[in-house]
């Protein structure tokens, strides 16, 4: 069985159900999706978990309508002027999670760009701000639900890819071009091209 993720049911109105795969909407933001994937994981097992929806492309890295895989997610813990946090005991600040390698191959086979991810728990909404994520992360796509995701799945021990539908540019609000629908219609190629390849099966 497949756990197919989203924020919110509007990001995946097209999607069809079928009988390997279960659709989640988890919230908004990177609480609410850790916690309701990872309460899904320790309920029920699963195979794969996919998480789809809509995000932001820091400006040259996509386009808007275009469907990307989102190979790593980051988010920002740690000291603000990113020098090494310490902690005591050896415990360790995990940052980043990955998608499945094997299938974001596959997606990459099939024409789609690998982009780097950032979770934020605010959209970015100034040039400036957008400037320095890039610079000081290297991402390429925000969202508010993909390194959670990722993480949860990794914490289970389940395989799982992060899939985006490129909506807007990560910029000032009124130069955006936000577009739900472009960014929806690139979601499902992407998505729909990732369920051809997967087993319906383990």
């Amino acid at each position: 069985m497949i756990l197919l993720t989203c924020a919110v049911g509007r990001e995946l109105a097209f999607f069809a159900p079928v009988p390997h795969v279960e659709m989640l909407v988890t919230g908004v933001g990177p609480i609410e999706a850790g916690i309701s994937v990872s309460r899904a994981l320790a309920q029920s097992p699963y195979t794969l978990v996919i998480n789809a929806g809509l995000g932001g492309a820091l400006e040259g890295c996509a386009d808007i309508g275009d469907g990307v895989v989102v190979a790593e997610d980051q988010m920002q813990i740690g000291l603000e002027d990113g020098r090494p946090f310490t902690l005591p005991d050896g415990a360790q600040v995990i940052q980043r999670a990955a998608s499945d390698l094997s299938l974001v191959e596959r997606l990459l086979e099939n024409g789609y760009p690998s982009k780097r991810g950032i979770t934020v728990s605010r959209v970015t909404t100034t040039e400036q701000t957008a400037k320095r994520l890039a610079l000081e992360t290297g991402a390429e796509v925000e969202s508010m639900e993909g390194f959670a995701v990722l993480r949860a799945a990794e914490m289970a021990g389940v395989p799982a890819i992060e899939l985006r539908g490129i909506s807007n540019i990560v910029t000032d609000r009124a130069r955006s071009g936000w577009d739900f629908d472009r960014g929806r219609a690139g979601l499902q190629k992407i998505l729909t091209d990732l369920l051809s390849i997967v087993p319906s099966e383990p």
